[in-house]
């Protein structure tokens, strides 16, 4: 098969897992459309499937296989399909990766992560087309292309992971942390927003670790100042902040950058000390408490995004108690749960006193019905004020949806207004809350 044989192939990329994994994706999707392929959200059309997988935990696991299983099913010829090439890429291929060389007999190529940059090699050996031959490369300065709305999109400024938390595959999966230079990240922001981009959400398994290994000390808020220094950059947002490393400076330039948004996500995992030991956290109950006191003197509110987990080995009922009790204090506005996760080659996968699936069932249930209670009431605090919103989308009914820069895209809650003018999605409107629709806000757009 010739080069030009190859472009007219036409490839689908399926994203699985976190955000960071979405920004590989971009990537790798650019690489294959630079080299002339043609990419199609129709798996049935496509000659070429990858499925860029996640293997954090098990349900992640889950989900991946199945995907792979179901997208093989596209690779029958008799039935005229046109899938011709399987590739699995991400977490599930670094981590399994002669597992799944070796157990799906329909996957044509599987790609470790350092190799991700090579897929358009990987393609071109699978169809035997000549690897030396010089590929054409398109005049874009922006090496990805962008899945997210045009509006938003995910800047990643680090990869892997050195707190070794007991319960985490992370750092076993992708290495060790590694930031990129920030200078780098200042261009691929600058070509985001001349893409039209005008929210950045910086993302990293931990963001308040950015530039320690590059400059002997956390670089967040400089790279931050940067950032902010691009003009039609509306919003920054800082997803995955790890409470240790949450210092006066930070919160002094989420008060003061006017371009940061009020939110910090902060995965905390516990708050009994005993299970904050076990899981190899470097922050106490006490220092929980100080940490989320400071935020709540800062002379703006700022929306508070945290993640737990239940069921970890030797979780007592105190223990359990004392997070319920944590949260019903603290009043957060969005918490996720995860039942824990028991992970070959983790520390904890070995500890004694193992929680039985039927006690992790039911402490997640309990605990997510609680915090729903202490959502609802702290979604209250916002009626009869006045925030500034991104419109989103508009539902069939003609009823606008809406975010404020309290509220992540597809995790936290969103604004439903109403107005008499026709409104452009990815615009920033004026919204005067009026009154609540279950959890979420409803507005009128002034």
């Amino acid at each position: 098969m010739t080069n030009d044989e190859l472009r007219q192939k036409k490839f689908s990329m399926i994203c699985l897992g976190c955000d960071k994994n979405k920004v590989d994706s971009e990537k790798m999707t650019f690489l294959l459309q630079n080299y002339g392929l043609t990419y199609t959200n129709n798996l049935d059309e496509a000659n070429i499937i990858i499925i860029n997988t996640c293997a954090f935990i098990n349900d992640a696991k889950k989900e991946s296989i199945d995907t792979i299983l179901e997208t093989a099913q596209l690779k029958n010829k008799e039935r005229g399909e046109n899938l011709e090439k399987l590739i699995v890429c991400g977490c599930l291929a670094q981590r399994y990766y002669d597992e799944v060389k070796t157990g799906f007999d329909e996957v044509d190529a599987v790609v470790r992560l350092k190799n991700n940059e090579q897929i358009v090699k990987i393609v071109k050996t699978l169809y035997g087309v000549d690897t030396l031959t010089e590929d054409r490369v398109k005049n874009s300065k922006l090496k990805r292309t962008i899945s997210t709305p045009k509006y938003y999109a995910y800047l990643k400024i680090s990869d892997g992971c050195n707190n070794c938390c007991s319960y985490c595959t992370i750092p076993k999966i992708r290495g060790r942390f590694t930031s990129v230079p920030p200078k780098d990240l200042v261009n691929e922001a600058k070509q985001l927003v001349k893409s039209g981009v005008r929210e950045l959400i910086l993302v990293a398994q931990d963001v308040t670790n950015y530039g320690a290994d590059l400059f002997g000390k956390p670089m967040l808020v400089e790279l931050i100042r940067e950032l902010s220094k691009i003009k039609k950059l509306k919003w920054i947002r800082l997803h995955y902040c790890y409470p240790h490393l949450i210092d006066d400076a930070l919160l002094k330039e989420i008060e003061t950058n006017e371009k940061v948004c009020k939110y910090l996500d902060i995965p905390m995992q516990h708050a009994s000390d005993n299970v904050l030991k076990a899981m190899n956290r470097k922050d106490t109950l006490e220092q929980y408490n100080i940490l989320l006191d400071k935020i709540r003197k800062l002379k703006v509110f700022v929306a508070i995004r945290s993640t737990f987990i239940v069921g970890f080995p030797g979780e007592t009922k105190e223990d359990f108690n004392t997070l319920k009790q944590f949260l019903i204090d603290q009043k957060m506005q969005y918490v996720g749960f995860f039942k824990y996760s028991r992970e070959e080659y983790t520390v904890a996968y070995g500890l004694p006193h193992q929680v039985s699936e039927h006690t992790k069932e039911a402490r997640l249930q309990e605990i997510q019905a609680l915090q729903q209670e202490i959502m609802f009431k702290s979604q209250e605090r916002f009626v009869g004020s006045t925030v500034l919103s991104v419109l989103e989308r508009v539902e069939d009914d003609g009823t606008y949806v809406l975010r404020n820069q309290y509220n992540s895209p597809n995790i936290d809650t969103v604004i439903y207004a109403t107005s008499d003018k026709k409104l452009e999605v990815g615009e920033f409107y004026k919204v005067k809350i009026t009154g609540l629709e279950g959890i979420d806000l409803k507005g009128e757009i002034l």
